[in-house]
């Protein structure tokens, strides 16, 4: 796109992707032109149109956004990028050391454009994190030919999707660990849930890379895994396991478990990622009303119970220390993948399976069943008695008599009719 002339602005669609394509999220653009992010917002959605020093700014800075890259001569070393390379996240594997507790929260928290605006309900600014790692972002590193002397070479190659699903996996697997553990309760389930996702979006990698948030996608996966009803009748999960050392940390996770799963999510996505309330009710799968009643209600039930707890920011606050102060350990992105393709291919040994034993059952079907109609055999009776004799026997006296009188008489006339007794 070439750069807008001075006073016109790009339509809002335009203004959007420019700056998601770099990187930059709505409280970093607010923070560069001195306005708030919900301004930004409005003027990403067409609401209001940016006008006097802080409308030139704006202006300046899409201006800067839209001119093209300098290309840069680059050569892409063979080794695999490590996690490090590609986003400032530490890898899952050094999740033993302390973490900040505001990133804990919001590192998942990819910065999804919003359309709606949300002032009915007090924002709980989030932190300020790099953006997720996608397929489509490409790595490279200065290096030089092998004597040192020679020029940069031009070529310039895409992350593989191993590497790219490696990177997105470190730079989001140690805080949502943390957040579905909040969600949940339970610390091997919540490793459980985000393993379980990693592994749903490594089968399904070309519609997640392509996604407008794979860190998103991730995180609803993992949520609706962890809050699935049927974890209660595992006998892994039947018993209660020990609660957070901290008294504090204790009464607030026994008060977000009280609440109603949906209730839950929508708080944590909200006060705790610091998601839009647009985007809270896209993830839900709920109206933004309906989100914002839930956030509300939510809200209100902490502060009875905490009334320490009544300001979002300090909510905010607390989710995060409550995440960080926990040690969740993830597992290793190889074995994730691995453990992915073995269940892929169990699933569909036994799908083949499956068909081959309804084929060879409709087979031997087809080939036992008759191919004409037979006719059921009437059930007997039972015979009570002594039958009537219905053959022909020998004639007594009397029906000898009887039979010659008949005999002699004649053919017609009453005594035919009435025959005479003696």
């Amino acid at each position: 796109m070439k750069q807008s002339p001075a006073g016109r602005l790009p339509p809002p669609k335009e203004r959007r992707r420019l700056r998601e394509n770099a990187s930059l999220t709505h409280d970093q653009v607010a923070a560069r032109i001195g306005v708030t992010p919900e301004t930004v917002r409005s003027w990403e959605a067409g609401r209001s149109t940016p006008r006097g020093r802080k409308g030139g700014a704006y202006l300046s800075l899409l201006g800067e956004l839209a001119e093209p890259a300098v290309p840069v001569e680059v050569t892409v070393s063979q080794a695999p990028l490590s996690r490090a390379d590609v986003t400032d996240c530490p890898p899952a594997a050094d999740e033993d050391a302390p973490a900040a507790p505001e990133p804990v929260l919001a590192g998942v928290g990819a910065a999804v454009a919003g359309d709606h605006d949300t002032a009915e309900i007090p924002r709980v600014p989030a932190a300020d994190g790099p953006a997720p790692a996608t397929a489509s972002a490409p790595a490279a590193e200065d290096t030089t030919e092998a004597g040192g002397t020679g020029p940069l070479a031009t070529a310039a190659a895409p992350l593989t999707p191993a590497q790219a699903f490696d990177a997105l996996y470190g730079f989001c697997s140690p805080a949502l660990v943390r957040q579905t553990y909040l969600l949940c309760g339970r610390r091997e389930l919540a490793r459980e849930a985000v393993e379980r996702a990693f592994q749903l979006a490594w089968q399904r990698w070309p519609e997640v890379a392509r996604d407008r948030d794979p860190a998103g996608w991730v995180r609803a996966s993992a949520y609706e895994y962890a809050l699935s009803p049927w974890h209660r009748f595992r006998p892994r999960y039947r018993s209660p396991e020990a609660p957070p050392a901290d008294a504090s940390d204790r009464a607030l996770l026994n008060v977000l478990l009280k609440l109603p799963p949906t209730y839950r999510r929508t708080l944590l996505l909200y006060d705790g990622v610091g998601l839009d309330l647009p985007e809270t009710a896209a993830e839900t799968e709920a109206s933004t009303p309906a989100a914002a009643n839930r956030v509300r209600h939510a809200r209100e039930a902490v502060a009875e119970r905490l009334p320490d707890l009544a300001d979002p920011g300090e909510l905010h606050r607390r989710l995060a220390e409550l995440a960080s102060s926990e040690r969740l350990r993830a597992p290793k992105p190889t074995a994730v993948r691995e453990g992915s393709e073995r269940r892929a291919r169990f699933w569909t040994r036994a799908a083949i399976a499956f068909t081959v034993a309804i084929v060879g059952a409709t087979a031997l079907t087809l080939r036992t069943a008759p191919t004409h109609y037979e006719s059921p055999v009437s059930p007997g009776e039972n015979v009570r008695g002594v039958p009537p004799r219905t053959a022909p026997g020998p004639l007594s006296d009397r029906e000898l008599e009887l039979r010659a009188k008949l005999r002699a008489e004649t053919v017609s006339g009453p005594e035919r009719l009435v025959p005479l007794t003696r």
